[in-house]
């Protein structure tokens, strides 16, 4: 129950009236004023033992559609309010609690509703536009709702409804493909199968064995055998792709460590990392999400399962700055090891980052480095080492980052085409 002043200005005005009157009526001797008096905080009496003693249930519903809504995106709320009462109530006024996280105008007057003695509640819907300004988990409510007499001389508030929460999760924004030759970096676009023998005609065959698909039955081999002959198994090798945010705290401002969407930086590397894990998944690699230390964010994204990457951006919605690991953490965990494509987002990228960071291209088909912020000539030192380097720092249009680490290939596919035009 909110513990605000229970009149209305016009209820405040009488009140005062009615002491004035009471006042002048010592001071001149007059009765018609005391009367005056009187009948003015009557008034206010009545409306004030009237307005609380009328019963009045009241039960809320809300909903937001859509209940995960992407940063930047817009979401509906509908709060459905019955009210059941025996006298009918008068216009009022309503607000729904807001978080920071969240903005719109989410107040307005409530009309008024008739008794409900002939029948059920008198129920009404409230709906209200919110736009998602900051990743995180956010929680609508309680309403305030406030009630006045039929002489608009008292009122009531009360908080009602439970907390109806709203996931806005980090955008995720449509890339081009990574490159401009389908396939050109692993993708099932290209993916190779090997074989004993370099073709079709020499393929072994062997015998037929419980619990081999019909459908590989050689037949030439079958017919000249002249007993079920089978195809020598296939082994398409995985395409594979590793998107790395470097989530190190000190990289970052400190109130990325505290809750989520409070670092603009941070909140273009969480952007920048579901939306590379997005294009790679589409593009059909295998995808590996990974702290700088090694540790997995989310399992791995099977080659075009949309739906995976659904739920590592819901994920992301309260992911915040973790642990210490250094870049070179990251640069020893590939020592042994290849990959298809690998994209690391990071903060800061400087002289010492740059030199931390050079081992690492040698063991990528396709090297992406995406920094938040760029120290001197860090872009050229790294592109130099053999990444495709890019800056995202806010307010940079990703789009037009990820294009500029494909750029290299979309010169190498020109010249291809003209090569073959010739």
């Amino acid at each position: 129950m909110n513990h605000a002043w229970p009149l209305t200005i016009r209820g405040t005005t009488a009140t005062i009236l009615a002491l004035a009157f009471f006042i002048a009526a010592a001071q001149l001797g007059s009765v018609q004023l005391l009367a005056f008096g009187v009948l003015l905080l009557a008034l206010v009496a009545v409306s004030l033992i009237a307005l609380h003693i009328a019963r009045r249930d009241v039960t809320l519903t809300r909903s937001s559609n859509p209940a995960v809504v992407a940063a930047g995106g817009q979401a509906r709320v509908t709060v459905h309010v019955a009210v059941r009462t025996a006298l009918p109530t008068t216009p009022g006024t309503w607000a729904d609690a807001v978080p920071a996280g969240l903005a719109g105008r989410s107040d307005g007057r409530f009309p008024a509703l008739g008794s409900g003695l002939r029948g059920g509640d008198r129920a009404i819907d409230l709906v209200y536009d919110l736009q998602a300004r900051q990743r995180g988990v956010h929680w609508l409510g309680p309403l305030e709702l406030t009630i006045r007499d039929p002489f608009g001389i008292a009122r009531r508030s009360a908080e009602i409804g439970e907390l109806t929460r709203v996931i806005v999760t980090p955008e995720c924004v449509e890339l081009p493909p990574l490159t401009a030759f389908a396939g050109a970096t692993g993708g099932l676009l290209n993916a190779t199968t090997t074989r004993v023998g370099q073709g079709a005609d020499n393929l072994i065959a062997r015998p037929y064995q419980p619990g081999d698909s019909m459908r590989r039955i050689h037949w030439p081999a079958t017919a000249h055998n002249d007993a079920l002959m089978v195809r020598q198994e296939e082994q398409e090798s995985t395409p594979e792709a590793t998107v790395v945010l470097d989530r190190a705290t000190a990289r970052w401002a400190a109130a990325a460590a505290e809750r989520p969407g409070a670092d603009p930086a941070f909140e273009a590397a969480v952007r920048a990392c579901v939306s590379a894990a997005n294009a790679l998944v589409r593009d059909g690699y295998a995808v590996q999400v990974l702290d700088t230390d090694g540790t997995p964010l989310s399992e791995v994204l099977a080659g075009g399962e949309q739906s995976a990457v659904v739920t590592l951006v819901t994920r992301f919605a309260m992911l915040t700055t973790h642990g210490t690991a250094g870049l070179g953490t990251l640069a020893r965990l590939w020592s042994g090891a290849n990959t298809g494509p690998l994209v690391l987002v990071t903060s800061a990228l400087g002289a010492e980052e740059v030199e931390a960071l050079a081992p690492l291209p040698a063991h990528s088909m396709h090297p992406v480095l995406l920094a938040t912020g760029v120290a001197g000539d860090a872009l050229e030192r790294a592109v130099a080492t053999g990444w495709y380097a890019a800056s995202i720092a806010p307010g940079t249009e990703l789009r037009d980052a990820w294009l500029q680490v494909s750029q290299t290939d979309l010169i190498a596919a020109e010249v291809a085409a003209h090569g073959r035009a010739g």
